[in-house]
């Protein structure tokens, strides 16, 4: 699958089950205190560099980019399903959301004071994520920081990535250390990885990654 079929299906997908989603998932925070962790962190890193603008890439219903705008960051969101933007705009007025693609997005380069991407590479076919991560790195600010979040693919005789029965989009798990790679490549230095075990309630029972990374 290429990439824009990708985009393609996976925006279809997400529109038709962007109300469900934003049911779902509006109060996931609430009960995650590992990653309400993790986002202060980054949150706390973004402010110190002193440009506070962040882009949160694939934010669905806008709840973590409201979350983050909480944290003191100058947030707006992007995310491919119009209907999910919609939902944003309704639920938080005051922020800025738009609809867009992470390969191409509408911003100046070197603009941001952080980008965040959770959850929403998962959906990148593996040849087309360095293109996706130097999109990244071109719109940090020297010295800004990435923090991206996907679902780990297990294992030293796992392969670097692997697709997984998603239920919205197809979707892929990564190696840690090869993502990290991917990162260094584009520019992007790896500061702090964060690692979750699943819980006996998950669904999917993979670990949950988050790297952080800076521009140089």
């Amino acid at each position: 699958m290429t990439g824009h079929e990708a985009l393609h299906t996976t925006r279809e997908a997400y529109d038709a089950a962007a109300d469900t989603y934003a049911r779902l998932f509006r109060d996931a925070l609430r009960d995650s205190p590992l990653d309400r962790a993790i986002l202060g962190a980054f949150a706390e890193f973004v402010r110190a560099g002193g440009n506070r603008r962040v882009a949160d890439l694939g934010c669905g219903p806008g709840h973590v980019t409201a979350w983050l705008d909480g944290l003191g960051l100058e947030a707006s969101g992007v995310d491919a399903s119009p209907a999910m933007i919609e939902l944003a705009r309704q639920a938080y007025p005051s922020l800025r959301f738009e609809v867009g693609s992470m390969a191409e997005l509408d911003i100046a380069d070197s603009t941001l004071g952080g980008v965040l991407s959770r959850w929403s590479v998962i959906h990148t076919p593996p040849a087309e994520l360095p293109r996706i991560l130097l999109e990244f790195h071109r719109v940090l600010a020297p010295g800004g920081h990435l923090l991206i979040g996907f679902w780990a693919n297990e294992g030293p005789s796992s392969p670097v990535t692997q697709a997984f029965d998603h239920a919205v989009a197809p979707a892929y798990r990564w190696s840690p250390d090869h993502l990290a790679g991917l990162l260094r490549e584009a520019g992007l230095a790896e500061a702090a990885r964060m690692v979750r075990e699943p819980r006996p309630t998950d669904r999917r029972q993979f670990q949950e990654v988050h790297l952080l990374a800076r521009k140089a």
